[in-house]
């Protein structure tokens, strides 16, 4: 089949468009008001960009309101006012918890504490860590792209923030590196579907090319004060 979105001429009962690109990881994100309320709500438009140094994004489409405008999400809002926010990993264990923070709920509500959820401090930001999660990452907000709509509910904010703490559950750590077959990382596909990492394999490069952006440069301890190379 083919269909071209703007007609969403596809003849399917729903929108396959979000089913076609999948596994979305999900950020699960939280944040601060000016009031110091906890906001914590997950996004299945999340991945990371770049890695020296590391940033990650959410996108975060418009709340429709009854006699008004679509306003941004407060994860949205907050980011924008705070300059911070923790990108939190979801798995297959938080999978209820990550389901209810997604509930809309008055800007005043506590969804860490409607999840019974632990607010664990951060080291460098203020928004808290989801203490359940196994990785945690604290970020400095970058910039907003605001992405153009065919209808105001669909307007997409996308909020990038620069990774500058990262906690990583120790007991996720197998021989040196992340275990992701134990973690069980959550994601969207489309529609109400989810899925998990359950399985790994490995691949060489081919023709026995070294690509260290792969697995990751050789570890390189910085001081704090120690400025990054130039490029």
């Amino acid at each position: 089949m083919f269909y071209e979105p703007r007609y969403d001429n596809h003849g399917l009962p729903y929108n396959p468009f979000k089913a076609c690109v999948v596994p979305r990881p999900i950020g699960w994100i939280t944040t601060l008001s000016h009031d110091g309320i906890v906001n914590l709500a997950p996004f299945s438009c999340s991945n990371q960009l770049g890695y020296d140094p590391p940033f990650v994004f959410f996108s975060g489409s418009g709340l429709p309101q009854e006699d008004d405008e679509p306003r941004r999400k407060d994860s949205v809002v907050n980011a924008e006012n705070t300059g911070e926010f923790v990108f939190n990993m979801a798995s297959y264990a938080l999978r209820e918890q990550v389901n209810l923070s997604s509930a809309r709920v008055a800007s005043e509500v506590d969804e860490m504490e409607l999840c019974g959820l632990t607010k664990v401090p951060a080291t460098l930001v203020k928004p808290p860590l989801v203490g359940e999660s196994p990785i945690n990452m604290e970020c400095k907000y970058h910039c907003t792209l605001t992405l153009p709509a065919n209808s105001p509910n669909s307007v997409h904010h996308v909020v990038v923030g620069e990774v500058i703490g990262i906690h990583i559950d120790d007991e996720f750590i197998t021989d040196g590196k992340v275990n992701w077959v134990k973690i069980q990382p959550l994601a969207r596909l489309g529609y109400l579907d989810y899925t998990y990492v359950s399985q790994v394999f490995t691949m060489n490069p081919p023709l026995g090319e070294v690509r260290p952006e792969q697995i990751g440069e050789p570890t390189k301890v910085k001081k704090p004060d120690q400025k990054p190379e130039s490029v």
